[in-house]
């Protein structure tokens, strides 16, 4: 065989294999990378609730009035190319609440979801099998502080400056965080300039006792104060630097100083403490900076506006799945025993409401479950890391059906 003809039929298979990858792009890849999939009846998953209805009900209705307040006229355009007025998902919640008040039993309130109610999976992530999600959780710290710089509380959580800028982009439908200089608009103060420039001094809220504790107030976004006189006071999320979230857990993998796998809170904090000369550099990774206010006893707000319930609601990416629909999550929770110690994951599965959104959660593929206050709160979040699926409920009408 001479080279040329070699050549010829060489050139002829890579033509060949870019067309089969061409048509399997254009007929495969799009479905699997969707936002949003409808689900057959077929596959629906048993839609049996692990908790109690009570909390289920009081999560409902802080989201209905959630969805009445601040969704008037708009719709949603996040259900793939389906557009549900607010309206619409507001009466889906309403006949569902109805349901769960009439106490129905798994099979009857499977029977009543399939008949009533259309079925959406979020897509997951990308190249995980069964659309997948990475599921973490989230919670509302207590921290030890003081209202005083006084040894050993030494390490300032801080009040929205008055320098700090929010101002509509052109088109006016995001907002932008900065500050005036003699230059114009620019980009505020970071993490590292703000915790070493003293840049916004004197507008400290209250000082705690760990540099580590006051980085993972910002994350968690609220928590506690317990004061030396042993009161407790709640500080909120108020606002941010507008910087974006980097991860020190995925900076310590891609150092090699831990493996994914051994990534949690307890093991970071555990990492700086056996290396404190790294403290700093590490903590500064994240230029994103969190600003407090006091808080209400009501518990903390998600970004939504509404008070979140433990177990019930999640934080997700609004740009990428919808925040108005009943949310339905399977995975895994921690198995605890008299020492407070994880010996086992059982399944968790129940209904959840998209209340909050994080900086840290990003895509289709990740969920963030609100746990509350308390030890099983703190021991479940930090150590929470699991795959699972999260499905979306929106009462069935004609022309959506179409």
């Amino acid at each position: 065989m001479t080279s040329q003809l070699q050549l010829k039929i060489f050139s002829l298979l890579l033509l060949f294999c870019s067309l089969i990858a061409l048509l399997w792009y254009l007929f495969f890849s799009s479905d699997i990378y969707k936002p949003l999939h409808h689900i057959e009846l077929d596959e629906a998953p048993p839609f049996s609730d692990d908790m109690d209805y009570q909390s289920f009900l009081s999560a409902a209705q802080s989201h209905i009035e959630f969805l009445e307040k601040n969704g008037s006229g708009r719709v949603t355009s996040t259900f793939g190319e389906i557009h549900f007025p607010i309206s619409w998902l507001v009466e889906s919640l309403k006949d569902f609440t109805e349901k769960i008040k009439q106490n129905p039993t798994p099979r009857e309130l499977q029977h009543f979801i399939v008949e009533n109610f259309t079925i959406y999976q979020a897509g997951g992530r990308e190249g995980k099998r069964g659309r997948q999600m990475l599921v973490t959780g989230y919670y509302e710290p207590v921290f030890e502080g003081s209202f005083t710089k006084t040894a050993p509380y030494l390490y300032p959580i801080y009040s929205p400056p008055d320098d700090l800028v929010k101002e509509k982009t052109k088109g006016g439908n995001k907002t932008r965080i900065g500050r005036i200089t003699d230059n114009g608009f620019s980009n505020y103060w970071s993490r590292s300039e703000i915790e070493t420039l003293d840049v916004i001094k004197g507008y400290e809220l209250a000082w705690l006792k760990d540099p580590f504790d006051a980085f993972l107030l910002h994350v968690q976004g609220s928590g506690r104060i317990r004061f030396p006189d042993d009161s407790v006071r709640a500080v909120r999320f108020a606002s941010s630097n507008g910087l974006e979230y980097n991860s020190i857990g995925k900076l310590l993998v891609d150092e090699k100083k831990m493996s994914l796998e051994e990534v949690t809170i307890p093991a970071i904090r555990n990492y700086l403490k056996q290396h404190p000369e790294q403290l700093q550099r590490i903590l500064h990774h994240n230029p994103r900076f969190i600003f407090f206010n006091w808080g209400d006893t009501q518990g903390p707000r998600g970004s939504s506006g509404a008070v979140l319930t433990p177990g019930r609601s999640i934080a997700i990416d609004n740009s990428a799945l919808p925040n108005g629909a009943i949310g339905f999550l399977s995975t895994k929770q921690p198995v605890v025993n008299k020492q407070g110690e994880i010996t086992d994951w059982r399944p968790l599965n129940r209904f959840v409401f998209p209340q909050d959104s994080g900086s840290a959660i990003k895509g289709t593929g990740r969920v963030d479950l609100f746990w509350g206050h308390g030890d099983f709160a703190e021991l479940a979040a930090n150590h929470m890391k699991e795959d699972g699926e999260l499905y979306f409920l929106v009462k069935k009408r004609s022309d959506s059906e179409k």
